[in-house]
């Protein structure tokens, strides 16, 4: 039957069960027990509510099966027990309506766990009927756009969602545990930084001034490092006005931290722990599976340098280039094909370098160390070789996990590092960042040496949850508009 005549069938319900006088969405249900709980009760009285996921009536007896966020049990409807109204009232109800019973549990002689339904009362009357299934890729944009729909007819979904509720939990506990305090920093700012994207932007009317949705929360959190904090996190949404891939959303989910008196050795460490114990206490060992590949994530992780990392996938040793005309003639030496459309610069350059030819061959977590010092305008350059930065990303199956490095807390060279940025913006750069003089000032202030993390939490869960992407794993990701007409 099509979709219009279905529902036609179920505002023609609605309206006889209003003439009857019943409110069919009651602001107040009695239920006292969860299904879950309430399947262990044999021979007691429950009161239970539910989603109505099957009805199958029988003459004078009718099965159905309700489902909660616990569980599902199936209810047993007599006319015997019920009154006559009572029982032909049931002729009213749909799947996908509400509805709260009482009565005893007991035992069909299927076997079937079941309650004898002595009473019921309907809580929401569904005008549109559930679909009986979400499958193929045809449909998987409207199942994230109507992800309640998605949510309530596959269970394995809402079992995702459950699980990056506890692996954020976890990240949080360990953060606290480690001697960490979560703070809060502000998502509209008066100027964008702390990360190389384009930003969103919107206007506040009261003060008249333009203001950005944040794309990192870095510079806030080290402003508290100067304040006196040796150890802040923040768990929070980011947004960066960027296209979408399996790994990008403009709307994101990042965790960040700043340790004082810690460098970037310190949080590898912090790092392995970290993510082995949630590893651990999500699949119960180290080792589990991502679309067909064992990941082992006992520590300590492999850790490859990255000029050694781009010479044994290209062949170009990084450490005999020294401009970007000199990389560029390699390159087309080489025969290797960049998009490089709006990269401008020595460092720009390398990062697209290395994520073209080497980034997606990781497949064990691994940490890529000491990148070029070009290439990260925040960062502090190593004593030991001023041309590579104190730095490193962990990396598996191609994603970046976690990004971090020294932070630069001279307030000159962060200063003269922002100039290059915005100087190379004009000459074509296309994601650059800015000067934050602001920040500078924090900066001459003192900030004690201090390293610094991030983690794409989205990406972490996917990898957890064994999702192709990161929209799987996000409740509602961007989409563009649904098209006029659609119902």
């Amino acid at each position: 039957m099509p979709l219009e005549a279905l529902q036609k069938e179920r505002l023609k319900k609605l309206k006889n069960i209003q003439r009857l006088g019943i409110n069919p969405y009651p602001a107040k249900s009695v239920r006292k027990q969860e299904i879950f709980s309430a399947r262990k009760m044999m021979g007691k009285k429950v009161v239970v509510a539910g989603r109505i996921r099957s009805l199958r009536p029988h003459g004078k007896i009718t099965f159905a099966d309700i489902e909660d966020a616990s569980g599902k049990i199936q209810l047993f409807f007599s006319q015997s027990e019920l009154n006559g109204e009572k029982y032909e009232f049931l002729t009213n109800f749909d799947l996908g309506d509400f509805i709260e019973t009482s009565g005893e549990i007991f035992k069909t002689q299927a076997g079937e766990i079941s309650v004898r339904v002595s009473d019921y009362k309907l809580l929401t009357k569904s005008i549109r009927p559930l679909p009986s299934a979400w499958y193929g890729l045809e449909d998987v944009e409207e199942r994230y756009r109507q992800r309640y729909v998605d949510l309530t007819i596959n269970p394995e979904v809402r079992k995702v969602f459950e699980t990056r509720s506890k692996i954020v939990k976890l990240l949080r506990n360990f953060m606290e545990e480690k001697g960490f305090i979560e703070v809060e920093t502000p998502t509209l700012q008066p100027l964008y930084g702390g990360a190389t994207a384009k930003p969103f932007t919107t206007h506040h009317n009261a003060l008249d001034i333009k203001l950005y949705l944040r794309i990192s929360d870095e510079l806030y959190l080290k402003r508290l490092i100067v304040g006196g904090y040796e150890k802040v996190f923040e768990i929070c949404k980011d947004f960066r006005n960027e296209g979408q891939d399996r790994q990008h959303n403009p709307e994101f989910t990042m965790m960040e931290f700043y340790w004082a008196y810690a460098d970037y050795e310190d949080l590898m460490k912090l790092t392995e722990e970290m993510v082995a114990k949630i590893v651990k206490l999500i699949h119960d060992k180290y080792i589990f599976e991502f679309e067909g590949q064992k990941l082992d994530f006992k520590f300590p992780f492999k850790r490859i340098t990255f000029n050694k990392l781009v010479k044994e996938n290209c062949g170009i040793d990084l450490a005999e280039i020294k401009t970007e005309g000199e990389l560029k003639k390699v390159i087309k030496e080489k025969e290797i094909e960049l998009e490089l459309h709006g990269v401008v610069g020595f460092g720009p350059l390398v990062d697209e370098l290395y994520k073209s030819v080497a980034r997606s061959k990781i497949k064990q977590p691994t940490f890529i160390v000491d990148y070029p010092y070009d290439m990260l305008p925040l960062a502090k350059a190593k004593d030991s070789d001023p041309k590579k930065a104190g730095s490193f990303q962990l990396i598996c199956m191609g994603y970046e996990i976690v990004k971090a490095y020294n932070e630069l807390n001279d307030p000159i060279e962060q200063q003269k590092r922002w100039k290059e940025e915005m100087a190379l913006g004009k000459k074509g750069l296309e994601e650059y960042q800015v000067l934050d003089e602001d920040y500078i000032r924090a900066l001459e202030y003192g900030m004690p040496p201090t390293a610094g993390w991030g983690m794409g939490v989205d990406r972490l869960v996917s990898l957890l949850t064994n999702q192709h992407t990161i929209k799987d794993v996000i409740l509602f990701p961007t989409l563009r508009p649904e098209k006029k007409g659609k119902k």
